[in-house]
């Protein structure tokens, strides 16, 4: 979030991404996306963070998404974290307990704290059985949970479409699949028995944890 973006920089943003966003905020905010890089990590925050103290930019949320033991059936559980404790009393949330192996977002953040940018996380909880493919679903939680916090309106695009899809491919590779239709079915269960129950900090770190393995796994 950014107080003083101007007018033409947000539309050029939002043209780069396809994205005609609107609402009383649009002004405000500053997209940055790429992939997670592999060294200079010190490098590569220095700058970010320059850039944010010369655009006057005052907090910065941070998306992400991790493997976990969640059913594709059921809505995708978008966990929100603070550094800062006024921000976490502000909006009633918790602080990740998670301790273990790190990634570039949990340096910015670090980074950005110390500079006196608040900062908030978003995770999107993504079933660990097909992370094969991209979740559209899990893409419209976090954009669900994004609006919330910026006051934007960022337009869906084919992405109800594609989450249906995307569900209906999992549910036709289940039906085939004995082992896996149980185990889903399991998820399920597990789940609808703390529907309306926040995901705790505890538990985003054990799916944090579980992501890494995952990762580590195929890319040996």
């Amino acid at each position: 979030y950014c107080p003083q973006v101007p007018q033409e920089r947000a539309e050029s943003i939002a043209a780069d991404a396809q994205l005609a966003v609107s609402g009383q905020n649009t002004s405000n905010i500053y997209l940055l996306t790429g992939p997670e890089p592999t060294r200079n990590w010190r490098s590569l925050t220095s700058e970010i963070v320059d850039l944010l103290v010369a655009a006057d930019i005052s907090a910065v949320v941070f998306l992400g998404a991790l493997l976990a033991d969640a059913p594709h059936t059921r809505p995708i559980n978008v966990f929100t974290s603070s550094e800062n404790a006024d921000v976490r009393t502000a909006m009633d949330i918790e602080r990740s307990t998670y301790e273990g192996p790190t990634g570039i977002l949990s340096v910015i953040a670090e980074a950005c704290e110390n500079t006196g940018i608040v900062t908030v996380s978003l995770w999107a909880s993504v079933p660990h059985y097909v992370h094969h493919s991209p979740s559209p679903k899990a893409t419209l939680a976090l954009i669900d949970r994004l609006e919330e916090l910026v006051d934007v309106t960022i337009p869906r695009g084919d992405l109800i479409t594609e989450s249906s899809e995307w569900e209906a491919s999992i549910d036709s590779l289940a039906a085939n699949d004995e082992e896996m239709a149980g185990y889903i079915a399991a998820l399920e269960e597990a789940r609808d028995e703390t529907t309306g129950a926040p995901i705790s900090g505890e538990a985003l770190a054990r799916e944090f944890e579980n992501f890494l393995r995952e990762r580590d796994s195929h890319a040996d």
